[in-house]
């Protein structure tokens, strides 16, 4: 885990948000916030390499500093850049660097859930087995998420917050290919670099 922005102190609870962020969103910083009543820290983490897709639209680059401009002026926020993108491969790489007593929750929408829990990891069980290493949360988006029954233990529901139901990056990235208006989707602060990166990008 590479650190581009670190909130000061160990946290007891550390809520961790990995994403794609091409572009971050209004959800994702109001999901971040809500989850500050239950986490003393969250930490944005943007993997090298996706285990579903591949980089399309921004760059690597391009969406550290999307998430940069997404978090300034919040001190409890970090980013960080990981070498790997199961959660499994990120909670190990967060334990080394925040100790043994943090407990660590992944925050996702159920929509992320539903992939997470049902992705083929090989061997049978694999999932329920790294619950025993992280807690997964997961924001109601299109409806509540239901965990399987062996899961319900690691998985907590999270309201989805107020408004942002139906804010995704791919509606932002169609919204600036057609030239209907998106900047209320996204941070104030990305605002100036979304036009500079996607209005020269198709939308993915």
């Amino acid at each position: 885990m590479e650190f581009l922005q670190r909130a000061p102190g160990t946290p007891l609870v550390l809520g961790i948000f990995p994403g794609a962020f091409n572009p971050p969103t209004r959800a994702h910083l109001t999901l971040a916030r809500t989850v500050l009543a239950k986490a003393d820290e969250i930490l944005f983490v943007l993997p090298r390499v996706f285990p579903h897709k591949a980089y399309e639209g921004a760059d690597f680059t391009q969406r550290v500093r999307m998430l940069e401009a997404a978090c300034i002026g919040e001190p409890r926020f970090s980013i960080g850049a990981s070498d790997q993108g199961l959660l499994i491969d990120i909670a190990r790489e967060c334990r080394q660097h925040y100790g043994p007593a943090t407990r660590l929750a992944f925050l996702c929408g159920r929509d992320a859930a539903e992939r997470i829990v049902h992705w083929d990891y090989g061997t049978p069980g694999a999932f329920a087995g790294m619950l025993r290493e992280f807690e997964l949360w997961v924001a109601s988006r299109g409806g509540p998420y239901e965990p399987p029954g062996d899961l319900q233990h690691g998985i907590r529901a999270l309201p989805a917050p107020d408004g942002c139901e139906e804010i995704s990056a791919s509606e932002v990235r169609r919204r600036i290919c057609d030239g209907r208006p998106w900047e209320h989707l996204v941070p104030e602060a990305v605002v100036p670099l979304a036009r500079e990166i996607y209005g020269r990008l198709p939308a993915a």
